[in-house]
């Protein structure tokens, strides 16, 4: 029997270090896009659109805060929560800072990249607290490569800002 699907093309860029420091552009959807993380609201002439949250997007932005507080290499620097996805600026500084050495779990080949193994750890806590699968497999990225930042943070970021 063929398969008629489309082959699926690699969305990482070749050769890059994901490792990196740097800053990363983000999305992570829901599983069939459902729209579960919250409704948009106020959409009246006189109220400004706005989401609010239902207690699965109240579950990602307290994971999000809890991440920010606890890791010494990735801090979620802005984010937006959707009713069917999340939209991350994740800015990732390994400098003098062990690199861990264990991969991530339920991973076809383990990888030691901070961004998969985070958000891997991300989407599996929330799924626990909602007790079901919300995520879709996967993640969206775009790597920034902005002058502005170039030039605000360096080439090498030593700090978090």
């Amino acid at each position: 029997m063929q398969n008629d699907l489309p082959k699926r093309k690699n969305p990482r860029l070749k050769g890059y270090d994901y490792n990196s420091n740097g800053y990363y552009f983000i999305t992570i959807c829901t599983k069939d896009k459902r729209e579960i993380l919250g409704k948009i609201v106020g959409r009246g002439i006189l109220d400004a659109p706005h989401i609010e949250l239902s207690e699965h997007g109240i579950n990602i932005c307290n994971t999000i805060k809890f991440v920010n507080k606890n890791s010494k290499n990735i801090i979620i620097d802005k984010y937006v929560v959707m009713p069917n996805h999340v939209h991350m600026i994740v800015m990732v500084n390994t400098n003098d800072v062990a690199k861990p050495n264990n991969g991530a779990s339920r991973m076809p080949r383990p990888t030691n990249a901070i961004i998969p193994k985070t958000l891997s750890s991300i989407k599996r806590y929330t799924n626990k607290l909602s007790g079901f699968n919300i995520w879709q497999n996967g993640y969206h990225d775009h790597i920034i490569r902005n002058e502005q930042i170039i030039k605000k943070y360096g080439n090498t970021l030593t700090t978090i800002p």
